[in-house]
């Protein structure tokens, strides 16, 4: 496994890589989610980059920059054991130089859920995923749907941009418990994360109710939130899982149950797909 930090050397190493090449994009802090989409990748590329960068541009003021968990040493070791073929390690003053002049922004979209959460969040991430996908120039990129939104931004701006990637999602991992995997989960202490299993318990009640009324799973999603002790409620919504827009009534065929909570001190993410089936649809692996 070869290790890059030079834009200039991942270049010259990418023009003799086998094709398909796959990217995986992440932030460090590798886990078994993380590992997922590196087995995705490994399943249909005959090549696999992992990048590790924890992107300044997509934290905003009191976010947790300075304290995002880093383990370089331990991302490495994870990564030679699943097989990855090279990283990509760039340094934030190389990568996102101050004087940095241009930034890419996907409108609509964008503007809703994280993006009024977070501003100027969605824009980090696109800036730097264009940056990502013009060095490596995967066949395929790689990306949890835990994301969701961001999942969706992705693919519209590959799409109008016409770049020559295909946007792979990846289902979400989940703990035994039905935890999301993420890499705030190491904030949680042991009582905060017996709190947060209300994300997942919320989704799962709203799953195994869904009907293809909106309103409904809603008013179900979000009573089991409230009901739920230490968990500051963000957002709880119903979506549509392509355009992303708040859904009311009944007769939807498929949707996406979206919230986001902290638990302390930590802001935790989670979605799981509402679709009439034969079977209960709980959040879990595959969700």
């Amino acid at each position: 496994m070869d290790v890059v930090a030079d834009v200039g050397e991942v270049r010259r190493w990418r023009t003799a890589a086998a094709a398909p090449v796959g990217l995986v994009p992440t932030m460090g802090a590798l886990h078994a989610g993380h590992l997922a989409l590196i087995a995705a990748a490994r399943a249909r590329c005959a090549t696999v980059i992992v990048s590790i960068f924890v992107n300044p541009l997509q934290f905003g003021p009191g976010e947790d920059l300075a304290g995002y968990p880093r383990d370089l040493p331990g991302d490495l070791d994870k990564l030679r054991a699943a097989g990855v073929d090279l990283v990509f390690t760039p340094d934030p003053g190389v990568f996102t130089p101050a004087d940095l002049a241009t930034t890419v922004s996907v409108s609509g979209i964008t503007e809703t859920l994280e993006g009024t959460s977070r501003p100027g969040h969605f824009d980090g991430v696109a800036t730097i995923v264009t940056k990502l996908l013009g060095v490596a120039q995967p066949t395929a990129a790689f990306f949890g749907e835990k994301d969701f939104q961001q999942l969706v931004m992705i693919r519209r701006m590959v799409a109008d941009l016409d770049l020559p990637v295909e946007i792979v999602g990846v289902p979400t991992v989940r703990a035994a418990d039905g935890l999301a995997l993420s890499s705030r989960n190491a904030y949680l202490s042991a009582d905060e994360r017996r709190r947060a299993l209300a994300l997942s318990t919320a989704l799962r009640r709203a799953a195994d109710a869904w009907t293809g009324d909106a309103d409904a799973a809603r008013t179900e999603l979000r009573s089991a939130l409230d009901a739920a002790p230490g968990i500051a409620v963000d957002y709880a919504e119903v979506i549509d899982p392509h355009t992303l827009a708040t859904l009311h009534g009944d007769g939807h065929t498929q949707a996406r149950a979206v919230v986001a909570a902290r638990v302390g001190r930590t802001r935790l993410i989670d979605n799981s797909l509402l679709e009439l089936r034969s079977t209960p649809n709980r959040p879990g692996k595959g969700s």
